[in-house]
């Protein structure tokens, strides 16, 4: 008989022998993946390769019953556990070492009801694949920017793309979850049904549970969108950013217009001179009537002599996966972000100083427009509370080798500090990386109640490999 050795909660080490993971297999439709099995390395591997975690045991789930299994054998033996959907989080919390990896990217379904406009999704599911099939109805609702994304880790951090000026956040558009808590039972959230859970979710990420089904509310949106890039030289950045902040002021809710500072990629629209150089990209997408956005965006391109224009009527799936060639798993990444209630001047000049520094032709400054609906709910409504925030910069850092990491990173860090007075000190969950501590400022004011809840569905903080809330202890 073999024996495997898994890391417990406590941080020691507990054999494990073959019957006792025969019997978790023996309750699966899934899969339980050892380190010898053949498939391990590419089901361990995640879409930052900064992250390279070696889990004791990974199980590939099925459907619910299989996460209620694995969270009751990850409970009986105090295992240390992780959870995976698409594997996209920029920190890799979704990978343990030594641990229990909780596998949920088999779990693909989605079923839209065109009817009453809602879709039951599973966790596995990406932003693309649930795309395609909204869209089959002319349906969607808010999500992110990359087809490739997780919509189990979009959702449960917030969410925001090019719909949420018009719709919201994602989770402003999710009615129901099921939910494995760590005690092992299955409970439907909603506003009706345990809604302290629900509450908890719609931002608090992975701290309260497993969400093995998402409802959503759907919008009627495409399947033709009005969207596409402005690119301008860099030249004139600040003067053109201050000119943007203006019309982004006036914008109305149907349109989202982002900027992107980077290095010009050789997209077929631009000259080759301008290829891998510094540049200023304008990206937007109008939710609404194409002729109305023909109308909404007149001032936008009007602004400086741009390098190259690509704005059209298209498929909002395709728009939905325009920016996947630059974020393809692989390379190393980190981030560090803020949210801003405005561009002052100095935060732009800020800005245009470190644009002009990228340390390599992938890392990227982007600039995602929100406001709009997301402004439009209390702060404490559920657990996401930034509803002040305007815009939310990103500072991608992206490259290949790893004698690259201390060089890459410092001028992320160096820029993220220079830029911190002219933001709000709040930051998007999902943009926190594994070495930073900025939980509380994620939260801020719902901080406390999210540990209150914490300590009632999750005391032992099973669910920890996550921007964790430890949760309070008992009075």
């Amino acid at each position: 008989m073999t024996e495997l050795t898994l890391r417990t909660l406590d941080g020691q080490s507990r054999p494990m022998d073959d019957e006792a993971i025969d019997r978790l297999g023996s309750q699966l439709r899934g899969t339980v993946v050892r380190p010898q099995s053949p498939e391990y390395e590419e089901v361990r591997q995640v879409w930052n390769a900064m992250i390279d975690r070696r889990p004791g045991l990974i199980v590939q789930c099925a459907g619910a019953a299989d996460v209620l299994a694995c969270v009751r054998f990850a409970r009986k033996h105090r295992l240390l556990t992780s959870v995976r959907g698409a594997g996209h989080n920029i920190a890799g919390s979704s990978v343990c070492d030594g641990g229990l990896m909780i596998d949920l990217t088999p779990m693909k379904s989605v079923r839209v009801d065109p009817t009453n406009r809602t879709a039951r999704v599973e966790p596995g599911v990406t932003l693309g694949e649930f795309d395609k099939e909204a869209q089959a109805f002319g349906l969607a609702t808010p999500l992110g920017i990359n087809s490739t994304t997780g919509v189990a880790g979009l959702t449960l951090g917030g969410g925001f793309g090019w719909l949420s000026r018009r719709y919201g956040m994602t989770i402003d558009n999710l009615v129901a979850a099921d939910v494995v808590t760590a005690a092992g039972e299955l409970m439907h959230a909603s506003e009706q049904e345990h809604p302290e859970l629900f509450w908890a979710i719609r931002g608090g990420g992975g701290n309260f549970g497993i969400v093995t089904s998402f409802e959503f509310r759907l919008h009627a949106v495409g399947p033709d969108v009005l969207a596409g890039l402005i690119v301008h030289p860099f030249e004139g950045a600040g003067d053109l950013l201050r000119r943007y902040r203006d019309f982004a002021a006036n914008s109305p809710d149907d349109l989202s217009c982002w900027v992107v500072l980077r290095k010009a990629p050789p997209l077929p629209f631009l000259p080759p001179e301008v290829h891998g150089k510094e540049v200023v990209v304008f990206a937007l997408c109008h939710a609404g009537d194409p002729a109305e956005g023909q109308k909404a965006i007149e001032p936008l391109m009007a602004l400086g002599q741009p390098v190259g224009t690509h704005v059209d009527i298209m498929p909002y799936t395709a728009w939905q996966s325009a920016f996947d060639p630059l974020l393809t798993p692989g390379a190393r990444n980190y981030w560090k972000s803020h949210n801003f209630t405005e561009l002052d001047d100095e935060a732009i000049d800020l800005t245009v100083r470190y644009a002009g520094q990228l340390p390599t032709p992938q890392c990227e400054i982007f600039i995602g427009q929100i406001g709009g609906a997301t402004k439009r709910v209390a702060a404490d409504a559920m657990a996401y509370p930034h509803r002040d925030a305007d815009f939310v910069m990103n500072v991608h850092t992206r490259w290949d080798d790893p004698a690259e990491d201390q060089r890459c990173i410092a001028w992320a860090r160096e820029f993220f500090n220079a830029a911190a007075p002219h933001a709000t000190g709040g930051v998007y969950v999902n943009f926190i990386t594994e070495d930073e501590e900025r939980v509380a400022a994620a939260y801020g004011g719902n901080y406390d109640r999210l540990a209150d809840i914490k300590r009632r569905y999750d005391p032992e903080n099973l669910f920890r490999l996550n921007q964790n809330i430890p949760g309070k202890a008992a009075a």
